[in-house]
């Protein structure tokens, strides 16, 4: 595995590859085996796969979520090293944000305005644009994304099209725990008791017969919920577990 931890380094690396697929996976580390699905698919379709590893401060609207999110770069690079990436991109905030986020991607329509938008004001300029400048940086073939942030994709897709980019989004299913708990980096935040508790999140989402019975049961079992909505043929969710906030998306059943 080849670590690139500047630009222009990157940039040699890209246009010397400029005839192959390649496949990314944009994370914010603390790797688990959700993102390895993301990167064993890519490798499946692609003939060279990139990762990146960035923290993105921008899309954290409280100081204390950026602060606490776990940052375990080591393991990380053993789990890549492991799966045999290609390439590992780990940029700093210097780099990602030259302009000092001055330039910003909004989307002005309904879609950023509900849901994770309502709850986390300006989460979703600091995503779009930092997706953009990595699509940018990396230019892939394609990108793989994980359908748990099933809005946060559709935003993704939306600003590809609009601007032409010319990298297809591949959307991959959600990877779960045996007890049905999406798999996710906050999920470490937990303590064994909140963990337990955890399961019925997905259990509830699952069995309710609409979004209003799994908000009621859910806030019955003491969760504070931030929202339950049944869009997009998905259910999708957040709640909060002590201090660590979880979010959801289910298929519907048809």
């Amino acid at each position: 595995m080849n670590i690139v931890t500047k630009l222009s380094d990157w940039q040699a690396i890209r246009k010397k590859n400029n005839n192959k697929n390649i496949g990314f996976v944009h994370t914010m580390g603390h790797l688990h085996a959700g993102h390895i699905s993301l990167c064993k698919r890519s490798q499946a379709e692609n003939d060279l796969t990139v990762v990146a590893i960035f923290v993105n401060p921008t899309q954290f609207n409280q100081l204390e979520d950026f602060k606490y999110y776990p940052r375990t770069i080591e393991e990380d690079k053993a789990l890549l090293l492991k799966q045999q990436i290609d390439y590992l991109l780990l940029l700093d905030a210097e780099t990602i944000y030259c302009d000092n986020y001055h330039i910003q991607i909004h989307d002005t329509s309904d879609l950023s305005k509900i849901l994770e938008a309502k709850f986390r004001p300006g989460h979703f300029i600091g995503m779009l644009t930092v997706v953009l400048k990595y699509l940018n940086i990396v230019r892939p073939t394609r990108s793989y994304y994980g359908e748990k942030d099933y809005q946060q994709l559709l935003l993704i897709k939306k600003m590809v099209l609009a601007l032409f980019l010319e990298t297809e989004i591949v959307e991959c299913s959600t990877l779960r725990a045996p007890d049905g708990l999406a798999l996710s980096s906050r999920n470490s935040r937990l303590s064994s008791e909140q963990r337990a508790k955890a399961i019925f999140f997905p259990t509830i989402l699952k069995s309710a017969s609409n979004a209003e019975e799994a908000m009621s049961q859910l806030k019955n079992l003491g969760f504070k919920v931030d929202y339950v909505s049944d869009r997009w043929g998905r259910r999708l969710a957040a709640l909060h577990i002590g201090e660590v906030r979880l979010i959801d998306a289910m298929l519907l059943p048809i």
